[in-house]
């Protein structure tokens, strides 16, 4: 069929052949569909949905647009983990290492901030010399010797998703599940993985707001791995304040680091060990959920976690003694406090308010090309259910001199919401899916 065809088909409700579909990313990939007649394919997508064999048929299309590695010659099971995004979200910085010091296998390609949202390349490029631009050799090479490598999405990976993502941000359909699913798993399938453990994040500071959204994201993507004949699992996961104390790109990679010493805040320890372990039993390296649990939080106290986190560095052209000692990091010039109008129990925080704090603090980027400060950002020193009491700090900001703190300031007070009695206590983890 041709490109008018069948964007008449997906306008009018009827379903669309793989075949079709196939020929028609293809077809965009290569420059002979324009943009215009994609933004209306998006569009009727947005509006009349995608059923599943359409979205195997379109995710697997997107997948194919480029090369998919073949680690199949890296001994053990591939197991990645991927975030839907969040406001202090450093998982993956401890997560990696602790996963390969357990014996999984771990290929990472992650991405940058963009928005309210933190990026983990931004954060690890805040490791003085670690690189992330490595090429698909090396990545082989370290998944295999290391257990593990953290790199950016090359240009042969998924090259239609990155045409689509950006068609995507200027037609008001980035918020459709069928996109939103195909392209996270076209890129992470092309990793090579055999296995996937998502975490979906819902609340304030996540893309889906509510948990009936988060959810079905949710298993949106799991039957588009299993379509493709990969393990996947799903933690649904609270993003209705910032994960951890820390927002800011060399401030989590501290508490990343402090997080495999066993000294980091309980929420982020809680569910990065929680995350780590459903990778471990992906993998094949623990039976039971409290075998894999056992394993992973063995491997922070004997320090086995943090020594593959330095070798991991070493690896990838960084300098590991930064992580054995922490003020080599990136660190700003100044600290200034947020401080509370009155005294009550915090009820709520805003976490994108904080998350867009951070962008205007510079610790975040407005635009792909923007330039970030990886030494800025925040601690929260109170988070919800705390008490607190009026002239208390709320918030620790980190910055250099001369930085527009009035307009930071003031996003950060807006953000908390104080009042008369605690709040009810919200899960980390929701649920598991799949």
């Amino acid at each position: 069929m041709r490109p008018y065809e069948l964007i008449k088909a997906k306008r009018d409700g009827q379903p669309l052949a793989p075949d079709d579909i196939a020929a028609f990313i293809a077809a965009y990939t290569r420059g002979d569909v324009p943009d215009y007649q994609m933004s209306a394919m998006l569009m009727a997508i947005y509006f009349r949905g995608l059923s599943p064999e359409e979205l195997t048929a379109w995710a697997g299309a997107m997948l194919h647009s480029g090369e998919v590695l073949d680690l199949s010659d890296v001994p053990g099971v591939k197991v990645d983990k991927h975030s839907t995004g969040g406001v202090g979200d450093k998982v993956s910085l401890s997560l990696a290492p602790l996963a390969a010091a357990c014996g999984v296998k771990v290929p990472m390609i992650s991405g940058r901030g963009l928005g309210h949202t933190g990026g983990t390349l931004d954060k690890l490029e805040s490791i003085p010399g670690f690189r992330v631009d490595l090429g698909i050799a090396d990545y082989r090479r370290l998944v295999r010797e290391v257990g593990a490598c953290l790199i950016g999405q090359t240009a042969t990976l998924a090259p239609a998703d990155k045409k689509l993502y950006a068609l995507r941000d200027v037609t008001a359909t980035v918020d459709c599940i069928p996109l939103i699913a195909s392209s996270i798993m076209s890129k992470k399938l092309a990793e090579g993985i055999d296995a996937l453990v998502l975490d979906v994040k819902t609340g304030s500071g996540a893309f889906m707001k509510n948990v009936d959204d988060a959810r079905t994201l949710a298993r949106t993507m799991i039957s588009i791995g299993e379509g493709m004949g990969k393990k996947v699992v799903a933690l649904l996961t609270d993003m209705d304040q910032p994960l951890g104390r820390a927002v800011g790109n060399a401030l989590e990679v501290v508490e990343a680091v402090q997080m495999l010493r066993g000294e980091a805040p309980a929420d982020y320890t809680e569910l990065t060990v929680a995350l780590t372990a459903q990778m471990v039993l992906l993998a094949g390296q623990a039976k039971t959920q409290a075998e894999a649990r056992a394993k992973v939080e063995t491997a922070v106290r004997d320090g086995s976690a943090e020594r593959k986190l330095c070798e991991l560095v070493k690896a990838q052209g960084g300098d590991p003694s930064a992580i054995v000692d922490l003020s080599k990091l990136p660190r700003a010039e100044k600290t200034s406090p947020v401080t509370a109008a009155r005294a009550g129990y915090v009820t709520g925080i805003d976490t994108e308010g904080v998350g867009l704090a951070a962008v205007a603090l510079g610790a975040g980027r407005e635009r792909t090309d923007s330039k970030i400060d990886p030494a800025v950002g925040f601690v929260l020193e109170k988070k919800v259910g705390d008490r607190v009491e009026a002239g208390e700090t709320l918030v620790t900001i980190h910055h250099r001199a001369g930085a527009a703190l009035a307009d930071v300031n003031d996003r950060l007070s807006r953000a908390y919401q104080l009042g008369a009695q605690p709040p009810a206590k919200r899960p980390l983890i929701l649920e598991r899916i799949g």
